[in-house]
């Protein structure tokens, strides 16, 4: 027994020598925005991949948890929302330097205040709210005008996204260094004239819509500096526009700028070349007509393997003219399980085969009992991720 035991033993120290230790993490004392007080926290060792920040512990939730799903128009443009502000934030806070924490400077009760219209005194009185609460950053809507056309005064501003990033000051301590904040904006006002009646639609020409954005960052910028632990912090403020209510693909962020600390002034915007498309359709094949040919060539085979099946539907990110990212979502009805290990191996090899490598694809199949099966293949990866569900 006792040369089984010492095997068993060493077996045991080779293996635990050999994976990764997840609990070697960084204690270090947080210094809070809003306070002079200090508190221990933990900095994880680990991150999950380049394009992501860690995230102190423990988790702190944003003091406006749950605004982010308010007043935006679909969950594609809510992922965009926060992933897209987070990726904008890389251009000035470095992941490998900085820390990531939502948001702790607006409460949940501002943002309502500033997500209002500018009220008239008899609004603000048939609401039950005060002058000074009148803040709003959305233009009046003139209740004394004609009634067909009440509520058409367009809603510029959707919603309103913070996230903070924490920098050490020392070696042992981290503080805020930076605010980012996301403004979205509406490209298509609804609206109903009547309560309880039909709604109609007005679109917001972009010029419009980045002209009132820019106005209220200004501003935004303005009322942040008054607030406490905020006058001496970088700011970064970015201007998303949101889809319409029956877009498949997510709206984007397409200007940023960024306040350095102590400073109330915007000096310039820069532009953010980003958007998605959906494939195959018409703007797309305008746009990019290389790259839809490639997806229409592997929808046709896809076609080919079920001839009656016309499903095949692609979400594709743009840098510039730069393909990044093809998300394709495949449903369809499978009758065995043979079946779908089948079409997935074969849905593989025409990923493989007719996008080039410099992108990053990404396929879900499903059925009408949940997802089947799920391919990833990464920018410059040899071999694709493929996994069929149980």
């Amino acid at each position: 027994m006792k040369p089984l035991f010492m095997v068993l033993l060493s077996l045991f120290l080779l293996l635990s020598g050999c994976a990764p230790n997840f609990n070697k993490q960084e204690e270090v004392v947080q210094e809070k925005q809003d306070s002079n007080e200090k508190a221990k926290a933990i900095i994880p060792k680990y991150k999950i991949s380049d394009e992501f920040y860690r995230t102190i512990l423990p988790f702190e939730p944003s003091k406006a948890r749950g605004m982010v799903v308010a007043r935006l128009n679909t969950r594609n443009d809510i992922s965009e929302f926060e992933t897209g502000l987070m990726r904008l934030a890389q251009r000035s806070f470095d992941p490998d330097q900085y820390l990531f924490q939502e948001g702790q400077t607006l409460e949940t009760e501002t943002v309502k205040l500033w997500l209002n219209r500018k009220f008239s005194p008899t609004q603000l009185k048939e609401k039950g709210l005060k002058e000074a609460e009148n803040i709003g950053f959305n233009p009046l809507d003139d209740e004394k005008g004609d009634p067909k056309k009440r509520n058409s005064t367009p809603i510029y501003l959707a919603n309103i996204l913070e996230h903070n990033y924490l920098k050490k000051s020392d070696k042992d301590t981290v503080q805020l260094g930076g605010i980012v904040i996301g403004l979205a904006l509406n490209s298509i006002h609804y609206y109903q004239p009547e309560d309880y009646g039909p709604t109609f639609e007005k679109k917001i020409p972009k010029a419009d819509m980045e002209k009132e954005g820019k106005k209220i960052a200004a501003e935004v910028i303005r009322r942040l500096r008054s607030m406490s632990g905020v006058k001496d912090i970088p700011i970064m403020i970015g201007l998303f526009e949101q889809e319409s209510k029956s877009s498949v693909v997510p709206g984007h962020f397409f200007s940023y700028t960024v306040v350095n600390k102590g400073s109330t002034n915007i000096d310039k915007w820069e532009k953010v070349d980003e958007k998605y498309y959906l494939f195959p359709s018409a703007n797309a094949t305008d746009d990019h007509r290389e790259d839809v040919t490639s997806f229409l060539n592997f929808k046709q085979d896809v076609e080919e393997y079920f001839p009656n099946f016309t499903g095949v539907i692609g979400k594709a990110f743009y840098t510039g003219d730069q393909l990044q990212n093809l998300n394709i979502s495949i449903p369809i009805q499978f009758y065995g399980r043979a079946e779908a290990i089948g079409f997935t191996q074969y849905v593989t090899g025409l990923v493989m085969e007719h996008f080039p490598g410099y992108i990053s694809v990404q396929v879900d199949i499903s059925s009408v009992s949940g997802p089947e099966a799920l391919i990833v293949r990464k920018a410059e990866q040899a071999e694709p991720f493929v996994h069929i569900y149980e």
